[in-house]
């Protein structure tokens, strides 16, 4: 047999930091089936004494039946008889065992692994953002499939194999030395070689697999980059050097797996062969014993059972003992996301529905009036509210991703109620940093942003993100319809609602002409529509949710100029008594802003409307003119 955790399909062993907390967490999703495992642990006890002592059964069955009755005429079967039924009952006691706790822990491990699932999408939804921009989709994907079925698999069949394994090691050390102890001496001693040459031969063996596995990562992330960049690859005509590059990394790959597989390959019948030769010792030290009468012939036939019973359940460990270290270490990984901080919010103030009493005076309301107001309670007990206008404001605000790196150094700006506020600068600017901050996504460490004179770290961070609507350069469309879509911009909205917003959105020419129209179901992110399709949807989504703060990061970047236009047309009622805030590289859709803000290098070098910019010959004048262009 292969050696721990060596084979053709074995990956490399990822240890955990701390073996006993990881089982230790695991242990506590099952406390609630502890009945069912003390359960589970008693059929298994079960079901290994059964093959234990069913062999045992073998000695009596020989000496005191069948060794007697060689020679007799009529020998006597009803004590033979009766044996083979206690044998019988026995074996089966032990097969029913069997079954019984493998469907509990099949019962046990499913529902363990939902409660743990259950755990790490919560926590994932209340992660902050900064969160999801320092871990790859990939890197926390891994936690729902490969680390949860490498814990699916421990639960499932390696801990009960371990136990079952490890009962059964013992429990015919003990028959093997009460049966013999000069054939015990041989299986020890021959399992000191066997360890050894696992322990030679399966160490070399692992370092190939890692090297295998190192160059199959090497040739996987060549060819997923080269299918990412096909169109770039065949506009440079670049074919022939991408084969040359596939070939080094390939030919390296074909060498680790000719040495792993090699190895690994040959540890088998190695294993095979000693195997037969330990169990050609045994038996005949086994005879020669039991001619000279030191022990009888049905100890020998029982011993040579137990010499096989004792190597399979060593092997059943040594292969399952790498498997259990990789599904802890991945444990370890999902309980680092499940412990990792959430999104902390210490806001108090609230976004109600609001209506006005008979002396004009804003009041909380259960019906949806279309006014919404800021619920802010103070320290005396009192509870004013603020009608929700959408005024924000700057105050010298100093704000960077690290300590070791300053994005936005000293912004001050205003932006009125109804006003649309452009930036404009180039890559890495702080243009898109300055919209993080107003819905806080992140936190400023100095200066204040103020919401219609209310500090926003006074807000609670959900209602103040529902007072705002994001329309991003990369649009992210949910599997379901395209009246879906549009509506998860407010999942009360109204089938004539979404159809308003999409028509605001000029989306609503192209959904027509769809299979199903409105209910036609996209999959895969909109892939069956234009980029175009997809950021008019995405309009069309944050028109729905009617906020009184719109921020549009490079929403018409992939539409062209004509559908542009039409947009713009739409948007000029959606943005009115709203306050806007544009993010563009194309300038023309910034010139009817009512204030534009030019950055560079995190601060604000000129503003003004288009006009002014334009007659003081700056940088806005040197964009604006093609002198300078955005990178």
């Amino acid at each position: 047999m292969p050696g721990p955790g060596h084979g053709p399909n074995t990956k490399p062993m990822a240890k955990p930091k701390n073996v006993g907390a990881a089982l230790k967490r695991i242990f506590s999703y099952m406390s609630e089936y502890k009945l069912r495992l003390v359960v589970v642990v008693i059929a298994i006890i079960i079901s290994s004494s059964a093959s234990v002592i069913g062999t045992y059964m073998l000695k009596p069955l020989i000496d005191n039946y069948i060794e007697p009755f060689i020679g007799q005429e009529n020998p006597d079967m009803t004590g033979l008889v009766k044996m083979l039924g206690i044998m019988a009952v026995i074996y089966l006691l032990g097969a029913f065992s069997s079954w019984v706790f493998n469907r509990m822990m099949i019962t046990v491990s499913t529902k363990t692994l939902y409660k743990i699932r259950v755990d790490m999408f919560r926590k994932m939804e209340s992660l902050p953002i900064k969160y999801f921009d320092t871990h790859t989709h990939g890197e926390i994907m891994s936690r729902y499939t490969n680390d949860s079925d490498a814990v699916r698999e421990m639960l499932t069949n390696s801990i009960a194999q371990f136990i079952s394994s490890g009962i059964t090691v013992i429990s015919v050390f003990c028959f093997m030395l009460y049966l013999s102890w000069q054939l015990t001496i041989i299986v020890v001693a021959m399992l000191a070689v066997i360890l050894f040459i696992i322990k030679k031969i399966g160490g070399r063996s692992g370092n190939y697999f890692k090297e295998q596995q190192k160059a199959v990562g090497a040739v996987n992330g060549y060819i997923e980059e080269m299918i990412e960049g096909q169109k770039v690859v065949k506009v440079f005509c670049h074919e022939n050097k991408s084969k040359e590059g596939f070939d080094v990394l390939n030919e390296n790959l074909r060498k680790a797996s000719t040495n792993a597989n090699t190895y690994a390959n040959i540890l088998m019948p190695i294993m095979n062969n000693l195997s037969y030769i330990h169990y050609a010792l045994t038996a005949i030290s086994g005879g020669v014993l039991a001619v000279l009468g030191y022990i009888s012939f049905g100890t020998a036939a029982t011993f040579l059972q137990y010499t096989r019973q004792f190597a399979q359940p060593i092997t059943q460990i040594s292969q399952q003992f790498n498997s259990v270290l990789s599904a802890l270490a991945g444990a370890e990984r999902i309980f680092n996301l499940i412990d990792e901080e959430p999104e902390a919010d210490e806001g108090y103030v609230t976004l109600v529905n609001a209506k006005r009493d008979e002396n004009g005076s804003l009041a909380e309301t259960d019906e949806r009036t279309g006014l919404w107001a800021w619920k802010h309670p103070h320290h005396d007990g009192t509870v004013t509210f603020t009608e929700v206008r959408g005024k924000v404001t700057f105050d010298d605000v100093v704000f960077g991703y690290n300590e070791n790196k300053i994005v936005l150094n000293g912004i001050t700006l205003y932006a009125k109620p109804g006003q649309k506020i452009a930036f404009v600068g180039s890559t890495g600017a702080g243009k898109t940093t300055i919209t993080n901050l107003i819905n806080r996504f992140y936190d400023v460490p100095d200066g204040k942003i103020r919401y219609d004179d209310i500090n926003i770290n006074k807000i609670k961070k959900s209602d103040l993100r529902r007072s705002q609507s994001i329309v991003l350069q990369d649009t992210h469309l949910f599997t379901g319809t395209i009246a879906d879509n549009i509506r998860y911009g407010n999942l009360d909205a109204t089938d004539s609602e979404v159809k308003a917003a999409a028509e605001l959105a000029n989306a609503d020419s192209f959904i027509k002409h769809l299979p199903d129209g409105y209910d036609t179901v996209i999959t895969g992110d909109g892939g069956s529509l234009s980029q175009g399709q997809r950021q008019l949807l995405a309009i069309a989504r944050a028109a729905v949710a009617d906020p009184p703060v719109l921020i549009l990061d490079e929403a018409t970047s992939s539409i062209d100029t004509r559908t542009e236009s039409l947009i713009e047309k739409g948007m000029d009622s959606l943005m009115e008594g709203r306050t806007v805030f544009v993010i563009a590289h194309r300038l023309s859709t910034v010139r009817n802003s009512h204030a534009i803000m030019v950055m560079e290098n995190g601060r604000i070098i000129e503003r003004g409307n288009h006009n002014d910019l334009i007659s003081q010959h700056g940088r806005y004048y040197q964009l604006y003119t093609g002198m300078f262009e955005l990178s």
